[in-house]
């Protein structure tokens, strides 16, 4: 199916599993913010519990590339996808005050460790003309996750909001247990990472971690890698900031019904598979920036429809939903492409881990900046979304010109 016998072992190995995780993910982060409203905690301590995630995040972070390197791909990605996700999971299905939260940020803030040993596993033994093969199959992966977020409303209406998100996040540590230990039969240990094990089998942490200095002077040096960079921290920044705030404006400012709110991520995803199915095969590979710089264009425009006055806003709601899918299969796996083919492989999981960092260290504030826009006036957080895709558009522009100018000189 979608040409997945051509890929490599692991690329299909991860993507074949990936469902388990992203199906129950779906159901529950659609909630989460919610959920937390509903057990006691204000916007502002919920832009607290998310900043501490995201700090964590920044340590886990920087020592990830060290991890993955000294643990190997497959063994990084499992011992840490089971204490962020399986326990983190358990710990929010259990929560009863603020502290539970606090609990679960801490041990959810790992993520990032098996999150730089998954992008390792699934590109380092993929053909880079496949890559953007490989991250648009991830995002239909994606894409048919969010097709099963009503469930979690089903839920939700038979249950109750916070019995049915006690029962969503134990559904979710079943399954994302059973993706991990599935995936970690179905891959092997890449060539590189082989490699990476036996260089660093006698090296310590301080040691491994002193190696990246001279990976930040080999970034620092590169122009082009640094501007597509600035384009993915600004993607993950608004990303961040949606994911966090997006549900609570639609039912504490907007008024919807919380039985409602899971039917937008389906529509996400059904507009998505169209745009993938209709769409992106009429764009082609050969005018890569411009579909990014209109894909972010319209995503701008699907967030401005968020707080203009408009009349009839459920029409406008489910307008603006459509546009943000349509915007983010023009952009997600272009970009997640370019940067994995301007990341040198032998280096990938240093650098990738640096840009984690950088990612990390530019969203670590947006929990509380979220937090106290959001209780200034509720459409700030979305306005602050709207101008990260103008800022992306520049830097875009810029990456253009840059990368234009090197291949010159070259």
């Amino acid at each position: 199916m979608f040409g997945l016998t051509r890929l490599p072992k692991n690329a299909r190995g991860c993507l074949l599993y990936e469902p388990l995780f992203l199906i129950p993910y779906s159901m529950f982060s659609t909630y989460a913010t919610i959920y937390m409203f509903e057990m006691g905690l204000s916007e502002t301590a919920i832009g607290w519990v998310t900043t501490l995630t995201l700090l964590v995040q920044v340590f886990s972070s920087f020592i990830s590339g060290f991890l993955t390197d000294k643990l190997g791909r497959k063994r990084a990605l499992l011992y840490f996808d089971v204490l962020s996700w399986t326990v983190g999971t358990l710990l929010w299905a259990v929560s009863q005050n603020i502290w539970f939260f606090i609990v679960a940020a801490v041990v959810n803030g790992f993520q990032r460790v098996p999150h730089t040993a998954f992008y390792c596993l699934l590109v380092e033994d993929t053909e880079p003309k496949d890559r953007t093969f490989v991250f648009s199959v991830l995002q239909f992966v994606g894409m048919l996750g969010g097709l099963f977020a009503p469930l979690g409303g089903l839920l939700v209406a038979h249950y109750g909001l916070i019995p049915g998100m006690r029962i969503m996040y134990a559904l979710a540590c079943v399954c994302m247990t059973i993706q991990f230990v599935g995936r970690h039969f179905a891959t092997r240990e890449t060539d590189i990472g082989l490699r990476k094990m036996e260089e660093t089998r006698s090296l310590g942490l301080m040691a491994g971690l002193l190696e990246y200095k001279g990976i930040l002077r080999g970034m620092a040096g590169n122009k082009p890698l640094l501007l597509i960079f600035g384009v993915y921290i600004l993607f993950q920044f608004q990303l961040t900031l949606k994911t966090t705030y997006l549900s609570l404006f639609f039912v504490e400012h907007l008024k919807l019904d919380s039985g409602l709110v899971s039917i937008f991520p389906a529509v996400t995803s059904v507009f998505m598979l169209l745009s993938m199915w209709l769409l992106l095969p009429r764009l082609g590979d050969n005018r890569l920036h411009a579909v990014m710089m209109w894909g972010f264009f319209v995503s701008l425009a699907s967030n401005l429809l968020l707080i203009l006055p408009l009349p009839g806003m459920m029409v406008w709601l489910v307008v603006s939903t459509i546009l943000a899918a349509v915007g983010t299969m023009m952009t997600y796996p272009y970009l997640e492409a370019a940067v994995a083919n301007a990341i040198d492989d032998e280096n990938r999981a240093g650098i990738f881990a640096m840009l984690s960092v950088l990612i990390l260290l530019v969203i670590s504030p947006s929990g509380i900046i979220g937090g106290w826009a959001y209780k200034l006036d509720p459409n700030l957080p979305i306005l602050l979304i709207v101008l990260s895709f103008a800022a992306s558009m520049a830097l875009l522009a810029l990456y253009k010109r840059s990368a234009g100018e090197d291949a010159a000189k070259a």
